[in-house]
């Protein structure tokens, strides 16, 4: 049976989707375990957040030298050294122990909310009264529920998605959002991504889920569309947000809401001003643990 390689990069725990994101995107990857917890009498000893270990079937570029491009790159995208870590990185070859079953050992049920939970689809969960589920595989594209600003994003959706809005998910992932909106009662949801690759992904976690009408996936950025919405979730890095708040605001329906998320709190001063810079009203700036999400209407 062959080996298979485990990468493990420290960097800041802010920034954990953004590296799991980057080695969904570059390399042949099975899964990524953001964080692990031990605990003695139920009481948490430690942590490994900030320690990813990813799970490679195959070296097919030089993971350790493509990581270092990336994080170049995010430098110039304005990234400072202190939020992105060191970005310290180790590979190792494993022998084979089922490996591509044993990662999801530290996978389980997300409760979102006391109405939305996203469940791996491995996992048999028996959903309670009223409670909707989201089915996804985990190790197949961003956007897996776990991470404090699609959380966010979905309790925005709960919140302000009226029965019969029409949705656009910019910056889609793996179509966590679109679903989402759908089992909460849009008529129409359209997610779109500038990662060709992510985009089967998207439709196939729509079929997981029973959703096989009224919705879309395809590759694309907001700055090529030309219809309009009643919700549009943004799904993208802070400082590209405010570069493309003009772009998300023309595909908005007059009185639409947005929610912008993947925001870091001493971030979202940033955001105000381009939601004001663009006449949008600030509805509500929702926080969890240091991530916030900043619902706007135009």
């Amino acid at each position: 049976m062959k080996n298979y390689y485990e990468l493990k990069i420290s960097i800041n725990p802010d920034i954990e989707d953004i590296v799991s994101d980057i080695c969904f995107s570059n390399f042949d990857c099975e899964g990524v375990v953001m964080a692990e917890e031990a605990y003695k009498d139920l009481v948490m000893t430690s942590t490994t957040r900030g320690n990813l270990r990813v799970f490679l079937k195959d070296l097919n570029n030089n993971p350790v030298e493509v990581l270092k491009t990336e994080r170049e790159l995010l430098k110039e995208r304005g990234f400072t050294d202190e939020e992105l870590g060191s970005w310290d990185i180790t590979l190792d070859e494993k022998e084979n122990q089922d490996w591509s079953k044993k990662w999801k050992e530290k996978w389980d049920v997300t409760h979102v909310s006391d109405k939305i939970a996203v469940v791996p689809s491995w996992i048999d969960y028996q959903p309670k009264a009223g409670e909707i589920t989201i089915t996804l595989d985990p190790g197949c594209a961003f956007g897996t529920g776990t991470h404090q600003t699609t959380q966010l994003c979905m309790k925005a959706l709960e919140k302000y998605l009226k029965k019969g809005d029409t949705v656009a998910d910019i910056g889609t992932g793996s179509g966590i959002l679109a679903i989402c909106a759908m089992k909460l009662g849009a008529k129409f949801a359209y997610g779109c991504d500038n990662d060709g690759s992510v985009i089967e992904v998207c439709k196939e976690n729509a079929k997981i889920n029973d959703i096989t009408y009224n919705i879309e996936f395809e590759l694309n950025t907001a700055d090529k569309l030309n219809k309009q919405y009643d919700f549009v979730c943004a799904n993208i890095l802070h400082n590209v947000l405010a570069e493309i708040m003009g772009d998300l605001k023309n595909i908005m329906k007059p009185a639409a809401k947005i929610v912008l998320r993947g925001i870091l709190d001493e971030k979202k001063q940033i955001f105000i001003d381009a939601v004001k810079k663009y006449e949008l009203k600030i509805v509500e700036i929702m926080q969890q643990d240091q991530w916030i999400a900043v619902v706007a209407e135009k």
